[in-house]
């Protein structure tokens, strides 16, 4: 609508560019310049001057960033111990500012990957700033894990002294592999390509190629991969900007779906996909979308909840969508699905009545279940390899404040937390006893 209202300003400030944008934003009109509320940080600064060129180049502000030159060389110890103490202040202060110019601020969101230095170092340093310096407000971190065909051969490493990090000092993870978004974007090119459903790709759309014809799938498309993570994001927070009739704020899903500190990894499924495509597909069955956020396919880790232990399931839908159909489906999918004895109605539900973009409704199911265990286990194996024959250790421990008990404790950290996951399995499928009740004399 080009007007500066609520929806925009959870994630923008309306700004006069002109002073430079300290004053309080304008409110309720047309909108001036919007800043993003975000602060990049990066120590390889070919990243971030590529978005500085690019077409979003006005949306960040300048004065929050953060960069260095040479970037952490796939080393969490220097991009935790290194970079993380040099740049504290100057992240702490950008921090405080950002954060002063919400008027109810409500939670934090780190985007970070795993496998690399700066990402799975600086990006856990960051996470403990924000619970020192925010002690109340939830940390939800999306977090890119690496994948079979991973370029980083330190990558099993850097994730695991990232994974303490998170076990300790996060309220939800919201696990993403590059492997499940690289498939989904492959389905989408097979459909377009397939010309089923009578699908006609808009011209320019992010799948496309500026040529109008279907880029071919070699290239990783990193762009509608991406697309696919803001989906995941846009949807988390559909409540927090938009009218809804069972409004869910952002900590009501930690609150909800996180019964045990530690296990607060989320695995999260999205339907429907082809809204990324930009492809104009006749929307799906509403119950069709329910059955497909419990399949396979729809998922942004590489996992199989069905089989698995579901601890909770929030499922936030968008759309014409009333209570009504959010109950007759949760009814008819539960017997298929395994809950934990003491959680049988483990279900969170959310309404926002505006639909995304070009849809009539779409949903995004959380599902806290033990299926996420496989993904940590194999991290685990792939660490225990390296670190058996102390090999690249040496990179590691020349860094000042980094000692191989870090290693220890870390590897300790995710041993635990699999441990955590297998005594709850061990769980699933015993008798249903229903807790004695209460006897009021």
């Amino acid at each position: 609508k080009g007007i500066y209202d609520e929806a925009l300003s959870s994630f923008f400030r309306n700004v006069d560019a002109r002073n430079g944008g300290d004053r309080p934003d304008i409110y309720k009109g047309k909108i001036c310049s919007l800043k993003a509320r975000a602060l990049l940080i990066d120590m390889e600064e070919g990243v971030v001057n590529e978005i500085l060129q690019g077409p979003l180049r006005d949306v960040f502000d300048s004065k929050q960033l953060i960069t260095d030159v040479s970037g952490s060389g796939n080393n969490w110890a220097v991009g935790h111990k290194l970079y993380g103490y040099r740049y504290r202040e100057s992240i702490v202060e950008k921090l405080r500012k950002t954060a002063e110019h919400c008027d109810c601020l409500q939670c934090f969101f780190i985007i970070h990957s795993m496998g690399g230095g700066t990402g799975s170092g600086l990006g856990t340093f960051v996470l403990n700033l924000l619970e020192d310096e925010f002690p109340e407000v939830y940390r939800f971190v999306t977090s890119v894990y690496p994948s079979g065909e991973d370029d980083v051969i330190t990558s099993p490493y850097n994730s695991v002294l990232a994974m303490k990090e998170l076990n300790e000092h996060a309220d939800c993870v919201l696990p993403i592999e590059n492997e499940s978004l690289f498939d989904i974007v492959n389905k989408i090119h097979q459909m377009v390509n397939s010309g089923k459903l009578g699908s006609t790709v808009k011209q320019n759309s992010l799948v496309t190629s500026s040529a109008g014809g279907v880029k071919t799938v070699q290239e990783k498309p990193f762009d509608a991969m991406n697309n696919i993570v803001a989906n995941l994001l846009l949807n988390l927070t559909s409540s927090a900007r938009f009218e809804g009739s069972l409004n869910m704020d952002l900590n009501e899903i930690s609150m909800n779906l996180v019964p045990f500190p530690r296990l607060h990894y989320l695995v999260s499924s999205l339907t429907p996909l082809y809204t990324l495509a930009d492809v104009n597909v006749p929307s799906r069955r509403l119950d069709q979308m329910f059955s497909d956020a419990f399949s396979r396919d729809h998922q942004l880790i590489q996992a199989d909840p069905k089989h698995s232990l579901y601890l909770a399931c929030a499922l936030l839908v968008r759309g014409n969508v009333q209570v009504s159909d959010l109950r007759r489906n949760i009814e008819r999918l539960k017997p298929s699905l395994h809950f934990v004895s003491w959680n049988q109605e483990g279900w969170k539900t959310g309404l926002c009545s505006v639909p995304p973009v070009g849809h009539s409704h779409s949903l995004l199911a959380l599902a806290n279940n033990t299926c996420v265990k496989p993904t940590f286990i194999e991290l685990k194996d792939k660490f225990m390899k390296l670190y058996k024959k102390k090999a690249h250790l040496h990179h590691y421990l020349h860094i000042d404040g980094m000692e191989q008990s870090c290693f220890s404790e870390a590897i300790s950290s995710l041993s635990d937390l699999i441990e955590e996951y297998n005594e709850l399995d061990a769980t699933k499928g015993g008798p249903r006893t229903d807790p004695s009740r209460l006897k009021i004399a």
